[in-house]
């Protein structure tokens, strides 16, 4: 089964961020990984979105700690 690809806007909209946030995340080290399809093609996992998400899920902001 192929992966379901979204653009970075179709991520972005999935995290309540900004596009533009994403394509610094890539240029400082993408905490995100993205699949570059192109030259200037950038797309991302569905999955990849989803356990991203699933990795900053916190119960309590005392025990929160950076991801690096």
């Amino acid at each position: 089964m192929t992966p379901q690809l979204l653009t970075t806007k179709q991520a972005a909209d999935i995290l309540g961020v900004s596009a533009s946030f994403l394509e610094h995340d890539r240029i400082n080290g993408a905490k995100l990984p993205f699949v570059r399809v192109g030259a200037r093609s950038i797309r991302y996992r569905h999955q990849d979105v989803d356990s991203f998400v699933q990795s900053r899920i916190h119960l309590s902001t005392s025990s929160y700690q950076t991801h690096k």
